[in-house]
């Protein structure tokens, strides 16, 4: 059996605003309080910096969006420098005139850019209108090298691919990180809005059973109004959560408050659980050809 190789993770569930100062300096005191209490990586959620913008189309909102390295990746790469942690966050990032990415990132204890990940998958639909905003990642399923290990970063709507998982994991990932901007339709009933949030839980708690890999999630919490008045807004469910590599919890934040998770890590558990379930080995990957088809008809 192989050696324990903890990591402590921290993860930081916020409500956020308009303002961007006060959005970061909730984030800021929630990477302090983790790094105090001993964890070496934190994870943000989906867009910390502001609202989650895509509950209506505006060109107007394109302003929010920065380069990347630029000001957010410069305050959290300090930050990272002077707690000697990694971070890894969630920005709208310009990337030239009319084009524009949902992209994490992830900082080094020193404070340099380790990596981005720019998300893949983009959603469209009522509440979430992701596709006139970001254009889909083309940097594909890459972990992010730390000196903490392989990072296997992925966002929100990614979550829902059981092949983005299983691509981070064949390339290397040590653990799975999905930074979230999830919630209900206050408008749904209680049974309807329970459903989603089991679902959204069960899914990567599959990722991880699948892969053999610990995987960390950060979701955003509190009522966000629609702009336009349209709809009743999101009520982001939060349930930010780690599990180990066979789906088992090891620290969930409940459903409607701000909180700071901080949890061990086992990452030689992986190893000991893919020598039991040895998924990786018995894959028929000669006969998974049509799975790169939209549908067999």
């Amino acid at each position: 059996m192989s050696r324990s190789k903890s990591l402590r993770v921290g993860i930081v569930q916020q409500s956020c605003t308009a303002d961007r100062d006060h959005n970061l300096a909730v984030s800021t005191a929630g990477i302090r309080d983790a790094a105090a209490r001993g964890a070496q990586l934190v994870l943000l959620q989906e867009l910390h910096t502001g609202l989650y913008f895509c509950q209506h189309e505006s060109t107007d909102l394109f302003d929010l969006a920065e380069p990347i390295p630029g000001p957010s990746t410069e305050f959290l790469g300090a930050l990272a420098r002077e707690l000697d942690i990694v971070i890894v966050g969630s920005l709208f990032e310009r990337r030239a005139p009319g084009l524009y990415h949902n992209t994490a990132v992830v900082l080094e204890r020193d404070g340099s850019l380790a990596g981005k990940y720019r998300k893949m998958h983009i959603p469209d639909d009522p509440g979430y209108y992701e596709k006139f905003y970001f254009t889909p990642g083309d940097l594909g399923f890459q972990p992010i090298s730390t000196s903490l290990g392989k990072l296997g970063v992925l966002v929100c709507w990614d979550q829902w691919y059981p092949e983005a998982a299983r691509l981070m994991a064949l390339a290397g990932a040590d653990l799975l990180f999905y930074p979230t901007a999830i919630g209900w339709n206050p408008d749904d009933p209680a049974d309807e809005q329970a459903r989603q949030r089991e679902a959204w839980i069960t899914i990567q708690r599959s990722h991880a059973v699948a892969n053999g890999l610990p995987v960390i999630v950060a979701n955003r919490t509190g009522h966000e109004p629609d702009p336009t008045g349209s709809l009743s807004g999101s009520q982001f469910w939060g349930s930010s959560f780690a599990v180990g590599p066979q789906g088992e919890f090891l620290a969930q934040a409940g459903t409607d408050s701000q909180e700071v998770l901080v949890v061990d890590v086992d990452l030689a558990r992986s190893e000991n659980v893919r020598r039991w379930w040895p998924f990786l080995r018995d894959r028929r990957i000669d006969a998974y050809g049509d799975l790169v088809r939209r549908f067999r008809d």
